[in-house]
């Protein structure tokens, strides 16, 4: 064994590859056990340099009887190697291959090797991929036919179908060595096991199903609630948007009665004005004697310049607050428009989340029924043969009765022609024999005794004969009843199935049907529910537009004040270049405003009250929008 290990690393080297370290400790410890006549390689990884090196060694090895390269997981190359070069060897007597993934080309090389290979007495590959590839299959199936030295075979777990398994048979016919095969074919384990797998798979479907019903009414629950929750805040935003709304609109109509009473005031200020104008005109001669008194005119024009001022600033005052208010509103309206985009996204959303789940269950319903049909294409394909096979059974038995009987007629034919050839003997002899009669009876007389004991003997022989070929047929009759019984067998346990099948079939369509009642169903909550918030959003909208509205009519307002803050500065002017023209004119009536200081002191009081009454509409106008 070490000169093999040594051999091993010369040649590794003269193909400047590196030996693979576990094998040598392998071949090593195969060298210290067993004698030295096993090489177990079993478990370890060869490379394509490793296979072609003990191939070459194996060519004129002659220590080693078993040859052990079980799960050694080689390649295509690695396998034709080693088999070339185990085809001139005449040693090993056990090869053991189990395991290898062996496919096409593995499969021809082993073919080859069982034509060219004389001393393989046990050949194990079993777990393999033989029966994939038919041509490669039938390959080693005419090398197993040729060979005369094999005895044992193991074909377990190599996936070889009919045409294999009959190629197989036809291989065996002409192998005489062959005493051991192992191939685990069981038609009927295979029926049993594709039952199984067939009830497997529905239960494990209908539990599929189940559980996608669950999830699926657990996300439309979830749905309604979300929707539920929703429209709950689309309600409670618009309660508080119409509260502001209202708010708005007593804030505004407070303002519009300011406004009013501002106008009134205005008016009434323009009469006095006229009604002064008038007096001015009518006093004028009296103003020039009223210079003493006009110190105090000038203190009252200046606290009245001081009130028109205060006010000014008010109203400023009231009109910035009035556009913080309409800010915050815009920005309340601008954050109602977003949330109807955030839960129109949402919907969108949970739009296509229903659109995958429903493709994900149109596909598993495809992907089932395609199983069922490959399930079904398979045991009937398997039936044929089973069926073609017991015909060709049948026709070759009846083939070999009617030879027989054939045989037999002849054989009785070839009696009745020598029975008859022996009495015109007789014949003839009784006529020869007439005139010497007396002298010869005797003589005949032993002879018929011997014929007819030879006819006896022949008859008994020839009953025997028709009794053992009638017992043959017999035995024939009740194995061909035994074949129709098992056909019928057959029959009755396809219609089976295939009630079985109708019946899995019929139920996937009900199930087919719930799903698609589910989906109908569901669309209808989801169109309802879209609906709905389309109602919703109308609503929304319309709000909207009547807030834009109301926007636009203030702004209107702003306008209307702007305006009238403007005459009312204009008015001022204009007063101002009247009082300036009155104080010229007072100088020259002095005397008439101290006869008329008396209508001047009410006309103040009466001033002094139209103060005090838009001074407590002020207060009251600013107080209002704080309550």
């Amino acid at each position: 064994m070490e000169d093999f290990a040594k051999c091993y690393v010369q040649l590794c080297e003269e193909k400047a590859s590196e030996p693979q370290e576990p094998v040598l400790k392998q071949l090593r410890l195969c060298g210290e056990s067993a004698g030295g006549t096993v090489l177990d390689l079993s478990g370890q990884s060869l490379s394509l340099d490793s296979c072609a090196v003990l191939a070459m060694l194996l060519e004129r090895d002659l220590r080693f009887t078993d040859l052990l390269l079980s799960d050694c997981m080689l390649n295509e190359e690695g396998v034709k190697l080693l088999l070339q070069g185990l085809c001139t060897n005449t040693v090993i007597k056990h090869l053991d291959l189990k395991g290898n993934n062996i496919r096409a080309v593995g499969a021809e090389a082993l073919g080859k090797l069982l034509q060219q290979n004389k001393s393989i007495r046990r050949l194990i590959l079993e777990w393999n991929n033989l029966g994939m590839w038919e041509d490669s299959f039938s390959i080693f199936c005419d090398g197993l036919g040729s060979n005369h030295f094999l005895q044992h075979l193991d074909l377990r777990n190599n996936q070889i179908n009919h045409q294999g398994a009959g190629e197989l048979a036809m291989s065996l016919k002409h192998n005489a060595s062959l005493r051991e095969l192992d191939h685990a074919i069981n038609h009927n384990q295979e029926r049993q096991n594709t039952l199984k797998e067939n009830r497997s798979r529905t239960q494990t479907l209908s539990k599929e199903i189940h559980v996608l019903k669950e999830e699926k009414t657990k996300q439309f629950l979830d749905l309604m609630s979300n929707i539920d929750k929703q429209r709950n805040e689309m309600y409670h935003n618009s309660r508080t948007s119409a509260m502001r709304l209202g708010q708005l609109q007593e804030v505004l109509d407070e303002r519009k009665s300011v406004v009013i009473s501002l106008r009134a005031k205005l008016q009434m200020s323009e009469a006095e004005l006229a009604l002064s104008k008038q007096k001015m005109h009518d006093l004028g001669e009296v103003l020039n004697q009223a210079k003493l008194e006009t110190s105090t005119v000038k203190e009252e024009l200046r606290k009245g310049y001081e009130e028109s001022a205060a006010r000014e600033a008010k109203i400023f005052h009231d009109l910035t607050v009035i556009k913080e208010k309409n800010l915050l509103y815009q920005s309340k309206v601008d954050e109602l428009e977003r949330k109807c985009r955030t839960q129109q996204d949402q919907l969108f959303e949970s739009r296509q989340e229903l659109t995958t789940t429903a493709a994900e269950l149109k596909l598993r319903a495809v992907q089932a029924e395609e199983r069922l049909e490959s399930e079904k294409k398979r045991f009937h394909q398997a039936l044929k043969d089973a069926e073609a096979l017991r015909h060709r059974e049948v026709d070759h038995m009846t083939r070999h009765m009617e030879e027989s009987e054939r045989s037999l007629q002849e054989r009785v034919q070839r009696l009745e022609a020598i029975r008859i050839g022996l009495e015109e003997e007789l014949s003839r002899e009784k006529a020869a024999a007439a005139s010497g009669r007396a002298q010869t009876e005797e003589e005949l007389q032993k002879i018929r005794n011997i014929c007819r004991s030879e006819e006896q003997q022949r008859s008994s022989h020839l009953e025997e004969k028709l009794r053992l070929m009638t017992q043959s047929r017999d035995e024939v009759q009740s194995h061909i009843l035994q074949q129709k019984q098992a056909a019928g067998e057959l029959q009755t346990k396809n219609h089976q199935l295939n009630l079985e099948i109708e019946r899995l079939k019929r139920r996937i369509e009900g199930l087919h049907q719930d799903l698609e009642e589910k989906e109908r169903e569901k669309a209808a909550e989801v169109s309802k529910v879209k609906v709905e918030l389309q109602e919703k959003i109308g609503h929304l909208l319309a709000e909207q537009t009547a807030q834009e509205g109301l926007k636009e009519k203030i702004a209107a307002l702003e306008r209307q004040q702007k305006v009238q803050l403007n005459n009312h500065r204009e008015a001022v002017l204009d007063k101002e270049s009247e009082i300036a023209s009155l104080l010229e004119k007072l100088r020259l009536k002095d005397a008439e405003i101290s006869r008329m200081k008396d209508e001047e002191a009410q006309r103040a009081s009466y001033l002094q009250n139209a103060v005090l009454s838009y001074v407590q509409s002020c207060s009251l106008g600013a107080l209002s929008p704080k309550k």
